[in-house]
């Protein structure tokens, strides 16, 4: 049972994790995307997956599905910041000739190392940027990306390695647009997420700097009913409050889904519309626009990748299931 296998999604190569409890398929060619958690136990979905007939809006939209990656998240004014005396020009793909979540999108990843034992499965992929001209022409900076997902019983682990090949230093930030399934019943789904204030927006839905209180939200603090929600919403993450969103049922069932607390410091929310058959749940590290911001990095979130410079963080998802 704990072992990886391989399959196919529109003739590209996937990497299906196994346990008991859960399966979960990695597309490493498209984006190395979690394209699919099968519940095991509860029979169902958890996340919004593409089906075969997506192919052609995953490969312009690749955020839509899944727990995809954005390098970096959010939106950036005009798609243009400068750092360090560089200037960079991202691509305007979005409304207001903005630029929206990153470069990357369904770059093929390498898979360099798969693991089995008594406990779980691991499967290591690794993506270089000096290999894709778009990203280079945009973010000439040569990184190494290194993601080990690890899956463990009813828990699945995703940790990224991310090296800085390059001569100068560079702002970097990460987020995933993970997509919950909560099957068309949005009064039977309760979320609890520990928060402190809401970034105020412009009309273009960038960040001012500026925070605004909760008020109705805060009975995130505690757990809301996702009945009658409609979030586009970005959130603070207070000193000393944990990273952890729980998606839980009223039987019982759900997910902790945490976030490395040295580098994530907001949350976004989206249920595209008022909530009905998913919730996305973001962890973010950088502050949306980052990098135009007069508000500093202690604010932001935005790293300062040195040469040479390694970093690492974690991402992890568990399965909660009934009390028999």
């Amino acid at each position: 049972m704990k072992q990886v296998t391989k399959g196919q999604w529109n003739g590209y190569d996937t990497y299906i994790l196994h346990s008991r409890e859960l399966e979960v398929t990695l597309s490493p060619w498209l984006g190395n995307n979690v394209i699919s958690i099968w519940d095991n136990i509860q029979n169902r979905q958890v996340l919004r997956g593409p089906a075969e007939e997506d192919l052609a809006f995953y490969m312009q939209k690749p955020y839509h599905f899944g727990m995809p990656m954005l390098i970096p998240p959010g939106r950036i004014r005009g798609g243009q910041f400068e750092y360090d005396g560089i200037s960079y020009q991202f691509d305007r793909n979005t409304a207001g000739d903005n630029h929206i979540h990153g470069l990357h999108r369904t770059q093929p990843w390498r898979v360099s190392d798969i693991e089995e034992d008594e406990d779980g499965c691991t499967i290591t992929t690794e993506f270089l940027t000096a290999d894709d001209p778009h990203w280079m022409s945009q973010f000439p900076v040569s990184l190494k990306l290194e993601m080990t997902i690890r899956l463990q019983g009813a828990q699945l682990k995703q940790h990224l390695k991310v090296t800085h090949l390059g001569e100068h230093a560079i702002p970097f930030g990460i987020g995933f647009h993970t997509w919950f399934l909560i099957d068309g019943q949005p009064d039977q789904w309760n979320l609890q997420l520990p928060v402190n204030g809401i970034y105020e927006l412009d009309n273009d839905l960038i960040p001012t700097g500026g925070q605004l209180p909760l008020g109705p939200l805060e009975e995130l603090n505690k757990g809301m009913n996702l009945a009658g929600t409609d979030f586009d919403t970005l959130l603070s993450i207070g000193q000393g409050q944990p990273i952890e969103a729980r998606l839980m049922r009223n039987d019982g069932y759900g997910l902790k889904y945490s976030a490395d607390p040295a580098y994530y410091k907001h949350w976004v929310l989206y249920t595209k519309g008022p909530a009905d058959q998913f919730l996305c749940i973001e962890p973010y590290t950088w502050l949306a626009n980052a990098p135009n911001l007069e508000v500093g990095p202690e604010v932001t979130g935005l790293i300062r990748l040195e040469p040479g410079k390694v970093i690492d963080m974690d991402l992890q998802l568990e399965m909660i299931y009934p009390t028999p």
